[in-house]
């Protein structure tokens, strides 16, 4: 019983948020470019420098690429295979990219804002641009089409290196941790898109589709891109503002303008003149219903209340006495 109540409350606060009146969120600071967010940065491009230098190299890291290349993950652990398999997928862009705009169109919608879609956008043109610039530049061979042992395959006309897997698995999950609205959704969003991009990085080293240095590549290639958004705040600022300004303009040429109520000039004149049009007809009153004039805007001096003619109204049962006297005045004396 208790288990239901909790579940029902749960469920009932979950409903609460979602049928929350939709706010923009202008308490929410936008990440800035800190001196601690500079250090990262540098840091892991040092570490970028450092990755490409040793596989140039072939160092002592192009030798562990080898030796697990011929470990064979996959034949070694075979039972797991298929649930990687699907796992995976967690890393390729088009189902990723799916998933994550959806939820951040929703949270757009609910708030007003375009800062979540267009911040996943400018995420994901980057690293297209990036990864994709190192992938084509070096040109480096996969596991299973090596050619040479011990060598780095590189400038071979492959695109492996970096892992787009990686990268991308860093990219759109972090971009959650990026745009959480309190610091302890985006600790826990951080911890999740780490552990999951790092999932998927073992991952695909087990299906033998990457070496290892292309996974270590590809994690700081992401690291890179989520560190670098700052920069890139005041370019999504104005692109939503002015899709906004665009978007209210299509709005008002697709609306139909109100008409415009006519209105009739009433010529005036001065007081005591008479009017130059007739007067309107009155509406015909019911028979059954004596007219009655305007009292309040009759014209002449006013009277008080005890000086006005007292007069039997109409549909009464007394019979008229015309002898009373209007109030106020002394009776005679009767003989």
């Amino acid at each position: 019983m208790r288990t239901e109540r909790n579940l029902t409350r749960r469920l009932d606060r979950v409903f609460a948020r979602l049928d929350r009146e939709p706010e923009r969120p202008a308490h929410i600071d936008m990440p800035r470019m800190s001196r601690h967010r500079v250090v990262l940065f540098s840091a892991t491009l040092a570490f970028y420098l450092a990755i490409v230098w040793a596989v140039v190299t072939t160092s002592w890291l192009v030798r562990l690429d080898w030796q697990v290349m011929f470990f064979r993950p996959y034949q070694q652990w075979p039972e797991i295979h298929a649930f990687l398999d699907y796992y995976v997928v967690l890393g390729q862009r088009g189902p990723t990219a799916v998933m994550v705009a959806a939820w951040l169109g929703w949270r757009s919608w609910r708030q007003h804002t375009l800062r979540p879609l267009l911040t996943l956008a400018t995420s994901l043109l980057l690293l297209n641009v990036t990864v994709g610039a190192a992938k084509i530049g070096m040109g480096r061979l996969g596991p299973h089409y090596a050619t040479t042992i011990g060598s780095n395959e590189m400038g071979l006309g492959g695109d492996i290196f970096p892992s787009g897997h990686t990268a991308n698995a860093v990219v759109t999950w972090g971009i959650l941790a990026y745009l959480a609205s309190t610091p302890r959704a985006r600790r826990w969003l951080s911890a999740l898109s780490a552990v999951t991009s790092l999932g998927v990085g073992l991952t695909t080293v087990y299906l033998g589709t990457h070496w290892l240095s292309d996974v270590l590549l590809g994690w700081a290639a992401g690291l890179l891109i989520l560190l670098a958004l700052p920069w890139f705040e005041p370019l999504i600022a104005r692109a939503e503002l002015l899709l906004f300004d665009l978007r209210d303009r299509w709005r008002t040429r697709r609306g139909r303008p109100e008409p415009a109520v006519p209105v009739t000039p009433v010529a005036l004149r001065p007081l005591g003149t008479p009017a130059e049009q007739p007067a309107p007809a009155r509406e015909p009153v019911s028979p059954t219903r004596a007219s009655r004039g305007l009292a309040h805007l009759a014209p002449g001096p006013h009277t008080t209340r005890s000086e006005r003619t007292p007069v039997t109204p109409v549909g009464s049962r007394r019979p008229p006495h015309a002898d009373r006297l209007p109030r106020g005045t002394s009776q005679p004396a009767r003989p």
